[in-house]
């Protein structure tokens, strides 16, 4: 949808918008640069996150999801497999072809991490006055809906699934 079909539709304006953003932009850097573990590189993380999303992928796909070169991924690939968080498989639709998949111990790691970064941000909360965080639970609470279509929203415009609520 252009910007001018946005402004047509939209019950709040241009400013208030870009306010929210803002806010939501701070909110993802916090949740990622603030809060996450630094045993395995944002890249990693994010082509881990995608193989449990969507399934096993061929490298050269990976990569271009990622915007990584295929040099890259493969280095990258490589280096999780030996650490056992990645494995290569059989392309079930092409027998010359090889596909690259999260292990079991790639899925407990993005499982810990995602149950680290709740448990600090959990803290945070914790740290705030309590009218905040009543505040806080209120909006959340209301917003949660428009925040999963939000998110799904952004998954069919890139074309990938949306990440598991929860």
């Amino acid at each position: 949808m252009g910007d001018a079909a946005v402004e047509r539709v939209s019950p709040v304006d241009r400013e208030r918008r870009a306010e929210i953003a803002d806010l939501l932009e701070q909110l993802a850097v916090l949740a990622v640069r603030q809060l996450g573990r630094r045993d395995i590189s944002m890249t990693a993380a994010s082509a881990l996150g995608r193989l449990a999303r969507e399934g096993p992928a061929r490298l050269t796909a990976l990569a271009a999801d990622e915007g990584v070169s295929q040099p890259a991924m493969t280095q990258l690939v490589q280096r999780l497999t030996k650490q056992g968080l990645m494995a290569r498989v059989a392309d079930p639709d092409d027998g010359r072809a090889v596909l690259v998949s999260i292990t079991d111990a790639g899925r407990r790691l993005l499982a810990e991490r995602r149950r680290d970064r709740v448990a600090r941000l959990s803290d945070l909360l914790a740290a705030l006055p309590p009218e905040d965080q009543t505040t806080l639970a209120a909006a959340v609470g209301s917003a949660a809906p428009a925040l999963r279509r939000l998110v799904a929203a952004a998954a069919d415009l890139s074309g990938r699934s949306a990440p598991p609520a929860g």
